[in-house]
């Protein structure tokens, strides 16, 4: 009897018979108020205990099965190694009804609040299963965190009619966890410290000075490594190569590289700056392979007008620093090399064919122009590639096809896909993006590829041009061609107008000689106006058309200023010269007494265009970086998809926002 009893008293507490009191009550509550409704409530009810009956026998069957299949083939000792299994297991529903713990788990997880922590599994389990993500046919393996342990839940799945039953076992991963994360904080990381400037610095010092200066450059470096306990070690006179564990480099992320600015602190004879440029990479399976890649990075960050930190994991480039200005190179070595060099490709390949950037400006046609001359000085074919252009190469090309020579040069898309083959010499002007060239397609099509660029390098840079000249401390591509030029072993004629071109790209991207002019880029100039500029006519193409010029007052008009001296604006009317109209309104706001930057946006079909200038204070193209742009601190750019102008502006200023914060941390 006891036995009957305790089944009787398992079958009153099951909620299938709580729902059934429940329901005998409401029903007998609506009879109360109604004679009529006894006998039809009386029907509905044995119905409801027919279903509930049939539902409790099916719910036993598929129970049983699942158990079945579980404990299939097993013989006592089996069965009975699941139930007193060392791991903590539990068998549950998705709809959280718990079927069956052991004794492990219930041991295990005894002073913890477990419910909740499995209720989010058991969802997230059901989540996948739904959408596909999981098979129901594979092992479920997740990680999970419960206070201080660490489990790795590994459990399979079955199918009921209207729910999943899940057996799952806990097992602690917590001493693994511990070993792997000492193991990964304890790898080794390669890095590269290069004193960017050193040359102009020492030449500039007297011999006395240079001992002093060399020691507390070195103090410095040396302090900081001791730090984050790397090893530094001096290769060169102006080169060391550091080794860290990856647990110092985290640290050293944090502490955002202060060296950087403590090094520009150290004052020399002449108030000139001293900078360093630092790469680390933390990938690769040997510490020679780290080195290579860290070699690789430094010449990014050099790339980038050094002053800056480059640590290379996981595939990409993260960058810190980078706020100071380029500083020119005295020497002009690297011109003359380059220029020979050149010239010896030149002659090497069938024909030349020149490339700059989307959406083309005066500056890189201005530097085709430049190599066109010296590739048919070498007697060679040669073809610009410009598939399309603005209000800013309007005039000028309307002007150069008004020669015969220069009506079959300039060529389209299909025309140069027909025309390229592996004997082609690529000449990229303007740019090193395989993002951002005219034609992508091109890059694909020949092995020989020269870049001629002065912006700061990108981790999307061509990384398989054979000759690449690089100068981020140049003003424009036309000036690097200019120098190119001047160097050639032949005697290279410009026309005048191809000599105009390269003196309007000069112009346009120093603003008319204001930003970022050096010594050499009015020599450059010099030497261009000795071949004939007509500086009236080079003026012309620079004028806009009155409509243009209402354009850009409207958009200075409804600029908004932020953080007390940046404006930003948004020119509403899209049209094909929109980035164009964006960048001379960048340059408009400029003009206003306290702006020290402006950012202008338009949008060109689905993309949404970004013009950044500065007067120096401000660096746009790090801000610009975040948004995937480019370009030089004054003078930036970037183009983005899949969102609105609105959209674009609070984006913006979230990463203006962010740029103040890591200045002032």
């Amino acid at each position: 009897m006891p036995s009957e009893n305790k089944k009787i008293f398992e079958r009153l507490i099951s909620k299938t018979k709580i729902y059934l009191v429940i329901i005998a009550v409401l029903l007998i509550i609506i009879c109360s108020f109604n004679i009529s409704y006894i006998l039809p409530s009386i029907l509905v009810y044995a119905l409801i205990l027919l279903y509930a009956y049939w539902s409790n026998n099916k719910r036993k069957s598929e129970l049983k099965e699942h158990i079945r299949d579980l404990t299939f083939s097993m013989d006592k000792t089996a069965k009975s190694t699941l139930i007193n299994t060392p791991f903590p297991l539990v068998i549950i529903e998705t709809n959280g009804n718990t079927i069956w713990k052991s004794n492990k788990f219930n041991e295990e997880f005894a002073n913890i609040d477990i419910n909740n922590i499995i209720e989010n599994l058991v969802k997230e389990i059901k989540l996948e299963l739904e959408n596909n993500q999981a098979n129901i046919n594979n092992e479920i393996v997740k990680d999970v965190k419960i206070e201080e342990k660490t489990y790795k839940v590994i459990g399979k799945c079955t199918k009921s009619k209207e729910e999943y039953i899940l057996t799952l076992y806990f097992i602690d991963n917590t001493e693994f966890e511990l070993i792997k994360n000492k193991y990964n904080d304890s790898k080794i990381c390669v890095g590269i410290v290069m004193i960017d400037n050193y040359e102009e610095i020492f030449q500039r010092i007297s011999d006395e000075d240079k001992p002093q200066l060399i020691a507390k450059i070195e103090k410095s470096i040396y302090e900081w490594g001791n730090l984050f306990e790397a090893l530094v070690i001096k290769s060169e006179r102006d080169t060391y190569v550091i080794c860290l564990e990856q647990k110092n480099l985290e640290e050293l992320k944090e502490s955002k590289f202060k060296v950087l600015d403590t090094i520009k602190e150290i004052e020399t004879s002449d108030k000139a700056p001293i900078t360093l440029s630092i790469a680390i990479a933390n990938e690769g399976d040997s510490n020679y392979e780290k080195y290579k890649l860290a070699q690789a990075s430094i010449d990014i960050a050099l790339g980038r007008g050094g002053d800056q930190a480059v640590i290379r994991e996981n595939g990409k480039y993260v960058f810190f620093g980078g706020r100071a200005q380029e500083l020119e190179k005295r020497t002009k070595v690297k011109a003359r090399m380059i220029s020979h060099a050149l010239e010896e490709l030149i002659l090497e390949s069938k024909d030349v064919m020149i490339m700059g950037h989307a959406n083309g400006d005066i500056d890189s046609m201005g530097a085709s122009m430049g190599i066109y001359r010296l590739a048919k000085t070498l007697e060679k074919d040669v073809y610009i590639v410009n598939n399309s252009y603005g209000i800013s190469l309007e005039n000028f090309i309307d002007t150069a096809k008004q020669d015969k020579e220069y009506e079959k040069i300039i060529i389209n898309k299909q025309e140069a896909m027909s025309k390229i083959s592996e004997e082609t010499l690529l000449v990229i002007v303007d740019t090193h993006k395989r993002t951002y060239v005219e034609v992508p397609e091109l890059l694909t099509k020949t092995k020989k590829i020269v870049i001629i660029d002065h912006h700061r390098k990108s981790p999307d840079f061509i990384d398989e041009a054979i000759l690449s000249f690089h100068e981020v401390y140049a003003s424009s591509a036309s000036e690097l061609v200019t120098e190119i030029l001047e160097y050639s072993d032949k005697t290279v004629e410009l026309a005048q107008i191809e000599a105009e071109a390269l003196y309007a790209g000069i112009m346009m991207d120093t603003k008319n000689f204001t930003f970022k002019t050096g010594v050499r880029t009015f020599e450059a100039a010099a030497y261009l106006r000795k071949c004939g500029v007509d500086i009236i006519k080079v003026k012309k193409w620079f004028q806009s058309d009155l409509k243009t010029y209402n354009k850009i007052s409207r958009i200075v008009e409804r600029a908004e200023v932020v953080n007390e001296s940046i404006a930003i604006s948004i020119n509403d009317e899209e049209d094909k010269d929109a980035n164009i109209i964006c960048a001379k309104a960048a340059d408009e706001l400029l003009t206003i007494s306290d702006i020290t930057a402006s950012f202008v946006i338009g949008k060109i079909g689905d993309k949404v265009y970004i013009s950044g200038r500065s007067i120096g204070d401000i660096n746009v193209q790090v801000i610009l970086e975040k948004l995937g742009g480019g370009g030089h601190i004054t003078l930036a750019g970037a183009q983005v998809e899949g969102m609105t102008e609105e959209e674009v502006k609070q984006e913006l200023i979230n990463r203006i926002n962010e740029y103040f914060s890591e200045i002032s941390s």
